[in-house]
């Protein structure tokens, strides 16, 4: 199927409705471009859709509730993004953080945070590859995290999430080069979101959600042979 979009792309984005996901949507959706937003959270999302509306009258936005770490809830979301249409981008960027060190964390965080942080992006590709594939072309976008590059204290089962989704990001990129389906893996350090609570950023200590957004959209828009594998935003003090 043919996207008749506003942009003429039709962009996904999981995690949408606030920090570095509510930054990718607003830049694409500056762009014209029509994006399905997907978040757990209705009354916030349905904030989101709502402002975003208000922002960029030429572009199409709409959002599904779902909780990506429940599988059946994947599922209706995948399909209604295909009655959209293809997806020519898919930013994979549903996830929780739950600090602990693995000898001593609760024993339902890694089971929580797999679900949430690896399962959903590989299960929500692999449903909107197919018609992508048709198409040969295409983007997917993997947010990951510096915590997949190294371990560091706290980090227990976020980090090891992390490192997984940072192995099916590797292996799909590999796997889709000569279908004309681009993979970018996304590693940023601290983003000042809604995790860091109120956290002092007056000093600008470490990113805004828009710099990461702004360094997909471009990454989007190379020509058709250039792709850039890997995009790695740390704060310019370094990690904190």
């Amino acid at each position: 199927m043919k996207n008749e979009t506003a942009g003429g792309r039709l962009v996904v984005v999981t995690g949408a409705s606030k920090g570095i996901g509510k930054a990718i949507a607003q830049q694409f959706a500056a762009e014209g471009c029509t994006v399905l937003l997907c978040a757990r959270n209705a009354a916030t999302l349905q904030n989101c859709v709502a402002e975003l509306k208000s922002q960029h009258a030429l572009a199409g936005i709409e959002g599904f509730v779902a909780d990506l770490s429940v599988k059946a809830q994947l599922q209706d979301f995948a399909q209604w993004c295909l009655q959209k249409g293809t997806p020519d981008i898919l930013v994979n960027n549903a996830g929780t953080y739950l600090p602990g060190n693995i000898r001593d964390e609760a024993e339902s965080n890694l089971e929580h945070m797999m679900n949430t942080n690896f399962y959903s992006a590989y299960y929500l590709t692999r449903l909107l590859l197919p018609p992508m594939l048709h198409a040969g072309s295409g983007h997917i976008f993997n947010i990951c995290s510096i915590a997949a590059l190294q371990a560091y204290d706290g980090g227990g089962s976020y980090s090891i999430s992390k490192f997984a989704l940072d192995g099916f990001s590797t292996n799909l990129r590999h796997e889709l080069k000569q279908t004309g389906i681009k993979v970018t893996t996304v590693y940023p350090g601290a983003v000042l979101t809604d995790s860091w609570g109120n956290f002092d950023n007056s000093n600008n200590r470490i990113m805004e959600a828009s710099d990461v957004a702004s360094m997909i959209l471009t990454a989007s828009k190379l020509s058709p042979q250039a792709v850039v594998e890997e995009i790695v935003l740390r704060p310019q003090l370094g990690d904190l």
